[in-house]
């Protein structure tokens, strides 16, 4: 069994979508401080404290995100089985900065590939936008799908797509409509993935993405995998 790991990494002052609260992680108790000593030079971790949104890294969104018509369909009120399904990946490097996916593109790609896109399935785009620009002033400008290609893909009932974008779609050109029309349509996707250049041309896998039970919550980071038997 290959587990491949698809999630970022969480870090002090890390890079976030705009309107999001920044990353802060801090020692919150030493082992010395436990032991009584005082004052000590070199203090051991004991207890971080974690302050971000549930946005953070490589995340979900839960179906309540971005419409308030979707009240109510927070994160832990969405079946797990939208987090444990097979998964594809389809190969999009060749998009540019802000360029759009369409579904003719990704039709295109899955008849290219011999991948056919069933009910359940979680797709991935692989962009490889993560290893040219996480990090740079490129960083929110990735490539991103059309809202018609949202809808396309909702109606096919999918589970998820993922993107390694901070978006789904491009912010200003689709990415408030693709969010609505996931809302619509009751399927999920996840943002901020990695290595997906490890899954192209691979054919399925389980695609494994718990999220974290938060009450009410708008979405969850996630510790998202696939795995080849």
């Amino acid at each position: 069994m290959e587990i491949i790991d698809l999630s970022q990494e969480i870090y002090d002052a890390m890079p976030v979508y705009k309107v999001l609260p920044q990353v802060s992680i801090k020692m919150h108790a030493s082992h010395e401080e436990w032991e009584g000593i005082k004052n000590p030079e070199n203090p051991t971790p004991s207890v971080y404290s974690l302050k971000m949104s549930e946005h953070t890294g490589t995340h979900v969104d839960a179906l309540n995100h971005m419409r308030k018509e979707d009240k109510g369909k927070s994160i832990d009120t969405m079946p797990l089985s939208t987090s444990y399904t097979e998964g594809i990946c389809l190969d999009f490097s060749a998009k540019g900065l802000k360029e759009i996916i369409t579904s003719e593109e990704i039709k295109k790609q899955l008849k290219l590939s011999n991948l056919d896109l069933k009910k359940g399935d979680t797709l991935l785009l692989c962009t490889n936008h993560y290893q040219k620009h996480f990090n740079t002033e490129n960083w929110p400008n990735g490539p991103g799908i059309s809202a018609e290609a949202a809808r396309w893909l909702g109606e096919q009932e999918i589970a998820a797509f993922g993107v390694e974008t901070m978006s789904p779609g491009v912010p200003g050109i689709s990415n408030k409509e693709v969010h609505h029309i996931c809302g619509e349509l009751s399927f999920t996707h996840y943002e901020n993935m990695i290595n997906l250049d490890k899954l192209v041309g691979r054919g399925r896998f389980r695609f494994i993405a718990l999220p974290l039970k938060i009450r009410g919550g708008t979405g969850s980071t996630v510790r998202a995998v696939a795995i080849f038997e």
